[in-house]
């Protein structure tokens, strides 16, 4: 096989499709979602190309690297960008306290509840993505689904409160 470049999807048996990272003398650093970054001998016969990647006209900047990492984390996981908890709750702690007075009431830094807010948020983006772009599913099964997934986003806008940026708070259906 030819020398891949940057960018190159491939598929390895074990891991997957991934995408070339770096194309060093010897061997690729391939991404495989879910797995991680994976080092593979240039002499492997298990790797398989998908998709070449254009070789660059000149040498790429680190900016365009960290712009390629970048769109291959949002194409293939689901992180995003840092979303940021309202000031007024920074340092804060969520108490939750039983009606029984003989039990214990529970301390949470709001910060740790607001991350799993945010993440619940992020996977059901990733749902949504994924089930649009199922071609399992009928037009009518994904419109039906993506209902429920509405409801859900709406269910969670009582969190809202927490998010700094309005435009990063959940939205629910619109009352149109």
């Amino acid at each position: 096989m030819h020398s891949l470049s940057i960018g190159t999807k491939v598929k390895h048996p074990q891991y997957g499709v991934g995408v070339v990272l770096d194309n060093q003398h010897s061997f690729y650093n391939i991404a495989f979602p879910n797995i991680g970054e994976k080092t593979i001998s240039k002499d492997s016969e298990e790797i398989e190309l998908v998709e070449l990647a254009p070789l660059p006209d000149q040498r790429l900047s680190l900016g365009d690297v960290e712009q390629v990492l970048t769109q291959i984390l949002r194409t293939w996981t689901d992180i995003s960008e840092p979303i940021k908890l309202g000031k007024k709750w920074e340092g804060g702690t969520m108490i939750l306290k039983p009606s029984n007075d003989s039990l214990k009431s529970k301390e949470i830094p709001i910060e740790t509840f607001f991350h799993k807010i945010v993440m619940v948020r992020d996977r059901l983006r990733v749902l949504e993505q994924n089930l649009n772009k199922s071609k399992n599913l009928s037009d009518e099964e994904k419109v039906n689904m993506q209902q429920y997934i509405t409801r859900i986003y709406g269910s969670l806008t009582t969190f809202n409160v927490l998010f700094e940026f309005k435009e990063d708070a959940f939205k629910g259906e619109s009352k149109s």
